[in-house]
């Protein structure tokens, strides 16, 4: 059946019917098929009805009804709650702030609401889809790309304001003075997409918003917050720590669904090892499903390999060369808006993203999804899935695994992504570092007082204390005064746990890039390859005390990967619990990293080519871990010999796991195992939080350190290799070339501290 919409042609697709044709044209490829059962609406009315202008703006839109989800959160709202709205993609949870928000601002003109989006691109879409209503409110949205000739407009009459953390924290709460209207009259703040504000990020929006409610204060306001969050595990813990403040949940989701299957694609073993690309195979998904009308936006996981599946498919099918297009961060903004346009009123069939276009940017109705490798979470999996079907009707989504432990893992443990609830985000606004950076700020907008460690929480007491004595702050009867002439706010970047970032410059050109301080001497080290919208540059020179990496672009057939000696020292032990025959325990640690050295290996096979030595100093980061020491019956029954390799194996495939039960990335932790540990006397494995301080995620791997190693256990034991490989017990960050690993000790292992039957246990490597 065809429907014209805007001149273009869209074909409706039957999506059961779809699917059966996927499954013979793709063959073993399709190794599990879920349908997800489609769901009715449900609807509700608030207690009061919507003022007329309001319904008469909803009403052109064609919205006559509530959701039960939707009549909820505004009746919350209104009876002066705070909330967060956890529902699924594209069930409505635009309207759950914008309908008290805009029944405010139109009964009160000196009212203000201020709405806080993760990306500029979802500020921009909000503003359109405010615009659209025709209501008597004025909307701007302030960013790094409002002309300075518009700013001072926006400060003095605009009644609702979208923005972003980053503005809020560098251009506004700074320059609170110029923002008397904003603060004197704040009801609402909105936070959209709140499972964003996790780990470094999270713990420093935890802070900016605190910042904000005490600049509040200061001009006689207490707003309300309104929290849109994707599914999680603990909606209600984050929003506090968030917000410092409680907030009510609304999660009963009243929206509509229509069915959707859900197809595993794994791609094929090739002889000598590994699989087909898993980049290939989704090109050559989305060409079948383009050439069917199947309209499709395809997730990747880095800017690289975005275009590299766009590249293969316009190469290998160039009649869809007009109706594909790739998007990503780096691209204009007015290049990004044109192809949201494009998708939305269906001129283009599909479009390759990164996980820009995971967040709620409206673009129409598409039929599937691709996720080409898990994400990390399962929540974002639902989230990206979730991006076909909008509009109610079926979809698909199929996910391509990569070649790594994760994605092999759900391979084979299918029932594991549809039965595991969504993972619980983590952060810690309580950070020392983060923390520090936080009060810099604070006191530099207004003096900080007794009340403030309320609101910033005890360990802030600890910390300006540390600042006042470090000559940073000056006490000043009961209060705590900047000492500095700059803002700190300009000097701290939210989205890192550092201050100090390194800037990679092209030579001749200008600055490419930049990278934190903690992972620069092993990402731009001299002789590095450096990636960078999918050019490759070589690092001529790294000037330490500039924090200057200088690169050269230049084609190359090979990849770095840094050699490091890890040591770690356990400073004080935090908790601690039986694991089976020993104990796992949580520990303040400094770990002391030096890289010694980097490989060149082909791009293709994965062939050391060389190793080179370097020397760099030695970086020291003091954080959290999670470790455990083996037991002497395990280290009977694996001999000397194996040790080594079985706990490296058994880090290294730990870490690959932790993702499932953190929201985390595996490159977010570091581990390092000894033989024997000189503080502990005996062999001892770790698994610690790479960012200063940690920001929750071992913690979190502490908390469900059983299901965290049944499940890597599980991994590494089914995992059809002989000896070890990307798919369970290798990695690509190992410091050490992945020597010595030996995967049969480590299933051995982790079978000891779990009480499961082990079998005897090779002593070869």
């Amino acid at each position: 059946m065809l429907a014209g919409w805007r001149g273009v042609v869209k074909v409706t697709v039957d999506v059961q019917v779809l699917v059966e044709d996927l499954k013979r044209w793709a063959g073993s490829r399709v190794v599990h098929v879920e349908r997800l059962p489609p769901r009715p609406a449900r609807f509700a009315d608030p207690q009061a009805p919507l003022p007329p202008l309001l319904a008469e703006a909803l009403a052109r839109l064609g919205i006559r009804r509530l959701y039960s989800h939707q009549a909820r959160a505004l009746d919350l709202v209104r009876s002066g709650r705070s909330v967060v709205v956890t529902t699924r993609t594209a069930s409505g949870k635009t309207l759950c702030y914008n309908l008290p928000v805009l029944e405010t601002l139109l009964a009160d003109p000196h009212a203000r609401a201020l709405y806080l989006f993760p990306t500029k691109a979802l500020a921009q879409d909000q503003l359109d889809t405010l615009q659209s209503l025709g209501l008597p409110v004025r909307c701007d949205v302030y960013d790094g790309d409002t002309p300075p000739s518009e700013r001072a407009r926006v400060r003095e009459q605009t009644q609702l304001v979208l923005t972003n953390p980053d503005m809020l924290h560098v251009g506004i709460l700074p320059q609170h003075g110029r923002w008397v209207r904003l603060f004197r009259g704040l009801r609402y703040v909105v936070l959209d997409d709140l499972h964003v504000y996790r780990g470094v990020f999270g713990s420093h929006v935890a802070g900016v918003i605190r910042r904000l409610r005490r600049v509040c204060r200061a001009y006689g306001s207490e707003p309300h917050f309104v929290c849109t969050s994707a599914t999680l595990a603990n909606p209600a813990e984050l929003a506090e720590r968030i917000l410092g403040l409680a907030a009510e949940v609304v999660d009963e989701d009243g929206a509509p669904q229509g069915a959707r299957w859900f197809v595993l694609w794994n791609p094929p073993p090739i002889r000598g090892g590994g699989r087909h690309s898993p980049y290939r195979e989704a090109s050559a998904l989305l060409r079948w499903l383009a050439a069917r009308g199947v309209r499709t936006i395809v997730f990747t996981k880095a800017r690289k390999v975005t275009e590299l599946v766009y590249r293969y498919a316009v190469t290998a099918a160039p009649d869809l060369a007009g109706r594909l297009r790739a998007y990503r961060a780096g691209y204009l903004p007015e290049e990004r808006r044109e192809i949201e346009r494009a998708l939305f009123s269906g001129e283009l069939v599909g479009v390759v993203s990164t996980s820009a276009l995971e967040l709620g940017i409206d673009v129409g109705g598409l039929d599937a999804a691709v996720l080409v490798g898990f994400p990390g979470t399962v929540a974002s999996t639902w989230q990206r899935a979730g991006r076909a079907g909008r509009s109610g009707a079926d979809s698909l989504a199929v996910l391509v695994a990569l070649d790594d432990a994760l994605d092999q893992y759900l391979m084979r443990n299918p029932r594991y992504l549809f039965e595991r609830p969504v993972e619980a985000a983590v952060l810690d606004p309580a950070n020392p570092y983060v923390l520090a950076s936080q009060l810099r700020c604070a006191a530099a907008e207004l003096p900080l007082r007794d009340e403030d460690f309320r609101l910033f929480g005890e360990p802030s007491r600890v910390v300006v204390q540390v600042l006042s004595e470090a000559g940073e702050l000056a006490p000043v009867g009961r209060r705590w005064c900047w000492r500095g002439v700059r803002y700190p706010a300009s000097q701290v970047g939210i989205r890192t746990a550092g201050e100090a970032q390194y800037a990679i410059v092209e030579e001749g050109r200008g600055v490419l890039g930049t990278v934190d301080e903690a992972r620069a001497l092993e990402q731009v080290h001299p002789g590095a390859v450096y990636l960078h919208q999918g050019e490759t540059y070589v690092v001529r020179r790294l000037d330490l005390q500039a924090r200057v990496a200088t690169v050269r672009r230049q084609d190359v057939d090979y990849y770095t990967e840094a050699r490091t000696v890890t040591d770690l020292e356990v400073r004080r032990i935090q908790a601690r619990r039986i694991l089976g025959p020993t104990e796992a325990y949580l520990a303040e640690v400094e770990v002391t990293t030096q890289v010694v050295g980097y490989a060149r290996k082909q791009l293709a096979g994965d062939r050391v080519l060389s190793v080179e030595p370097l020397a760099l100093p030695p970086q020291t980061l003091r954080t959290v871990a999670v470790g455990y020491n083996v037991p002497d019956s395990a280290l009977a029954e694996l001999g000397e010999e194996v040790l080594p390799g079985a706990i490296h194996a058994a880090e290294h495939a730990a870490i690959g796991l932790l993702p499932l039960f953190g929201m985390c990335d595996r490159w977010d932790v570091g581990g390092v195992s000894y033989p024997l540990h000189p503080q502990t006397g005996r062999p001892s494995v770790f698994v610690y939080d790479g960012y200063p301080g940690g920001v929750g995620i071992v913690e979190r791997g502490y908390q469900v350190m059983e299901e965290w190693l049944r499940a890597t256990w599980e991994a590494v034991r089914t995992c059809p290799c002989e000896g070890g490989c990307p798919s369970c017990v290798q990695s690509p960050k190992c410091g050490n070339g992945n020597q010595p690993l030996h995967k049969e000790g480590a299933v051995r292992l982790l079978a000891f501290l779990l009480g499961q039957p082990v079998r005897p246990v090779s002593r070869r490597p």
